[in-house]
């Protein structure tokens, strides 16, 4: 049986991927509250996915305005960027 195109390789422009999986950004709203603070659970969330294929990690707001929505992570505090 034919290899799956999924499991092909494919160039994305100067980087070759080994498959063609794409993971988006699932790990939204888990911020550590009060203050929007990544957590060991966002590690891990990508950490266990890392080998799949490529992946695309969630945006962090740089400032309070740029917050699109509620338990998302920033680095605009000194906890938030330790976190």
């Amino acid at each position: 049986m034919p290899d799956c195109i999924l499991n092909t390789p494919i160039k994305l422009g100067h980087h070759r991927l080994n498959n063609r999986v794409v993971l988006p950004p699932l790990t939204r709203q888990r911020s550590a509250q009060p203050g929007n603070i990544a957590t060991d659970l966002m590690a891990d969330y990508y950490r266990q996915r890392a080998s799949a294929g490529f992946m695309v990690s969630e945006g962090t707001q740089i400032e309070p305005r740029g917050q699109g929505y509620a338990w998302t992570p920033g680095i605009h505090t000194p906890a938030q960027i330790e976190g």
